[in-house]
C-alpha cells in the first residue's frame, strides 16, 4: 500500500492505495466509521489487494489525518472524497462504508449520484430524515460533553466490548483508540463532532438515494444505539438486500471478515 496525502484548507487526509489506478479496473473504496482509521480493513486490504484496486482512508480528524479542524460537514468529506477519487484517476468506485463510513457514502451518493458502481454499508444506517426521531436527532447534537467526562480507562475498556464480539475485533478497536490515549479531548471533539454533523445531515432532510448495485450487512449481534433496527427498516423501505451476520458486532468486517470478504466480492462479480 502507498501513502498518500490530500491537502484541505481545513488539514491533510491521509490514504492508501494499492493497485493500477488506471481508471479502468473497479476500485474498492473503504471508509471507516467514527474514532477509526484505516487499520479497521486491515483484513479486507489484506484479502482484495491483489485482486482489485484498493483505496482506504483515515477520515478527516482520524488517525494521520490529524490535526483537522473539525469546522466541516459530511458533504464536505463527500467532496473531499470525490477529489480523491479523481486525483487517483477511479472511474468505477464502489464504496465500503463501516457505520460513519456508510453515512459518508450516501452523503457521496447524493452529491454524485451517477459515480457510484457499488455501494455496501457494514453496520450504518440510512441518512434519511424519516428513520429517525427528533430525541435522536437531539442526544447526537450533544454527545461530545458526554465523552469529555467519561472516564478514559473505563472507555477504553468498554467501547471495543460494545462495538466487537471476538477478541480479534477487540484487540483491534482498542488498538486504533490508543490513538487518543493521553489526549481524551480530542477523541472527545472527534466522536462529539461526528454526531452533530450526522445529526445535521439527517436535519437536511435529503433523499440520500442510492442509485447503483447496493448491500446492507449487519451483525446480528450489534448493540450500537439502534443500528439493528435502523437497517430492518432501510431494507424493508428501499429494497436493499441485507445480510446478517451470525457471530458480529457493531465491526462486522472485523468480528466476521471471511464472510463480509465473501459478500463484498459476490457484489463486485456481478458489477
Amino acid at each position: 500500500m502507498s501513502e498518500k496525502i490530500y491537502e484541505t484548507n481545513l488539514g491533510s487526509i491521509h490514504y492508501w492505495t494499492w493497485g493500477a489506478m488506471d481508471g479502468q479496473d473497479i476500485t474498492l473504496v473503504f471508509l471507516p466509521g467514527l474514532t477509526a482509521d484505516h487499520r479497521l480493513f486491515e483484513k479486507q486490504v489484506q484479502h482484495f489487494a491483489g485482486k482489485c484496486n484498493v483505496l482506504v482512508w483515515d477520515p478527516p480528524g482520524h488517525g494521520a489525518s490529524w490535526p483537522f479542524d473539525l469546522t466541516f460537514h459530511l458533504a464536505d468529506q463527500a467532496t473531499w472524497l470525490e477529489a480523491i477519487l479523481e486525483r487517483e484517476n477511479v472511474a468505477q468506485p464502489v464504496i465500503v462504508g463501516q457505520s460513519m463510513g456508510g453515512y459518508v457514502g450516501q452523503a457521496y451518493a447524493q452529491l454524485y449520484p451517477r459515480r457510484l458502481k457499488g455501494f455496501i454499508a457494514i453496520d450504518s444506517a440510512p441518512l434519511q430524515r424519516r428513520y429517525v426521531t427528533a430525541m435522536e436527532i437531539w442526544l447526537l447534537k450533544r454527545m461530545g460533553p458526554v465523552y469529555r467526562r467519561y472516564p478514559w480507562r473505563r472507555l477504553l475498556k468498554s467501547a471495543p466490548k460494545a462495538v466487537a464480539v471476538t477478541g480479534y475485533g477487540r484487540w483491534l478497536m482498542r488498538e486504533m483508540m490508543m490513538v487518543y490515549d493521553g489526549n481524551q479531548q480530542r477523541y472527545a471533539a472527534v466522536s462529539g463532532h461526528g454526531f452533530r454533523i450526522l445529526a445535521e445531515a439527517m436535519e437536511a432532510d435529503l433523499p440520500y438515494e442510492i442509485l447503483c448495485p447496493a448491500l446492507l450487512i449487519c451483525g446480528k449481534r450489534d448493540r450500537a444505539g439502534s443500528c439493528v433496527r435502523y437497517n430492518k427498516a432501510w431494507h424493508r423501505h428501499s429494497g436493499i438486500p441485507i445480510e446478517w451476520i451470525e457471530n458480529a458486532g457493531h465491526n462486522a468486517n472485523a468480528d466476521a471478515p471471511q464472510e463480509v470478504n465473501a459478500l463484498i466480492q459476490r457484489l463486485v462479480s456481478r458489477l
